[in-house]
């Protein structure tokens, strides 16, 4: 068998003859060319008859035996009527990339379950090189496609930072399958209203449920572009109101404490304070009974949180919506004023705090998602670029699935 049709099966690339093989130091050089003669343009994959000159190209393939290997070809230009002066399309390789499609669904397969510099020695690429594969191996997977928007009917949206928290994505998730389905750099309602854009009129009017945070962004974009659905408010961001109030209660008084043994005392609670009644030690359940007997204003914060978490446990929405009037006009009369302000904002919010009690939803998915993604960014050492953190996070939270790039018959296994 002649080399030419030996390395043809290896390289196992449909549409693609291959003209002759060298070796040069450590590399081998695979000469290719498309078998169509009429070129295609790379844009809209028309045949397109006139043709320019040629520049000798390389695309980087899976290395052969350890040695580099390298696909060559004289790639041509072309006059498309639709698209204008493109390069023509090859079988082997995205437009504008460097790498063949097994390459970079290999890289792809490694950044989902490696760190990004095992994957860069391991490959040999540059660390950029990574988030850019990425972002074309998701493109090609069809995640960035409208498609991916179909059959959305509740979902979840939150924002995640990133560069030392100083930048920020927002994630939407599929609560359904629990995917990501779009990312976009920024936190802002504009960047939501993005979203709202991309998934369209018909497609916005079929979404039911939506679980957030209390952003006002957020909230804005989602009655803007989708006033249909339902907001419901995630019961953690909720909850977490009347902690920070009741810490901010503690500290106030340790500021105000008028001798150091009473500083002291109120110091040591805050945990004591914080955690579920049941996940009290002894020690704890004690410092409750002190803070009972000693500290009302204190006490009365507690109560307060506890009350709330009561009220959140509901699943009778009439019976949840006069509790939490009740608590409103308590934490009003309370004379503290971190719950003033808490009873505000429950008042504000009522309705889509409500819809958790009805729907049961949450924003956990969203949540998780945002810590997937954390790790994403500690395994890649931190992104420069949002781009490149959007195509790891679509790629490594979009439920796109990848396997290792094998020859075939190996790879039909």
């Amino acid at each position: 068998m002649r080399a030419t049709s030996v390395f043809r099966t290896i390289i196992a690339f449909q549409q693609t003859f291959v003209t002759g093989v060298h070796f040069d130091a450590d590399t081998v050089v695979i000469n290719v060319a498309p078998t169509f003669k009429v070129p295609r343009c790379s844009g809209c994959h028309r045949k397109v008859s006139k043709g320019y000159d040629h520049r000798v190209r390389t695309w980087r393939h899976l290395d052969l035996c350890g040695m580099l290997t390298v696909l060559r070809y004289g790639i041509r230009r072309v006059d498309c009527p639709r698209c204008g002066v493109k390069v023509e399309k090859v079988p082997w390789a995205d437009t504008g990339s460097h790498f063949t499609k097994p390459f970079e669904n290999q890289v792809g397969y490694l950044a989902q379950r490696c760190d990004k510099t095992t994957v860069t020695k391991l490959m040999r690429i540059g660390w950029r090189t990574v988030g850019e594969i990425a972002e074309r191996v998701v493109k090609r997977g069809g995640l960035t496609a409208p498609a991916q928007l179909d059959d959305l009917t509740v979902i979840g949206i939150d924002e995640i930072s990133y560069r030392k928290h100083h930048k920020f994505i927002t994630i939407v998730t599929n609560h359904l399958s629990g995917a990501v389905v779009w990312a976009a750099e920024g936190k802002s309602a504009e960047t939501a209203k993005g979203f709202f854009a991309a998934l369209g009129p018909e497609r916005c009017a079929q979404l039911e449920a939506v679980t957030l945070d209390m952003s006002a962004a957020f909230i804005k974009a989602i009655t803007d572009c989708a006033p249909k659905a339902k907001l419901v408010f995630d019961r953690f961001h909720v909850q977490r109101l009347a902690h920070n109030a009741l810490d901010e209660v503690r500290r106030k008084l340790i500021r105000d404490a008028e001798d150091e043994g009473e500083r002291k005392a109120i110091k040591g609670t805050r945990w004591a304070l914080q955690k579920n009644a049941w996940n009290l030690d002894a020690d704890e359940k004690k410092t409750l009974q002190q803070i009972r007997a000693r500290n009302e204003p204190l006490s009365r914060a507690y109560e307060l949180k506890e009350s709330l978490r009561g009220i959140l446990d509901r699943r009778q929405v009439n019976v949840a919506r006069v509790k939490l009037n009740e608590w409103a006009d308590w934490a009003s009369r309370s004379l503290l004023a971190p719950f003033v302000r808490v009873a505000g904002t429950i008042r504000k919010y009522m309705d889509g705090i409500l819809e958790y009690v009805r729907t049961g939803l949450n924003n956990g998915r969203a949540e998780g998602m945002n810590n997937k993604v954390r790790a994403i960014t500690k395994r890649a050492y931190g992104f420069h670029h949002a781009a490149s953190l959007i195509g790891m996070v679509l790629l490594c939270c979009g439920g796109l699935h990848l396997d290792p790039s094998h020859v075939p018959p190996y790879g039909t296994h």
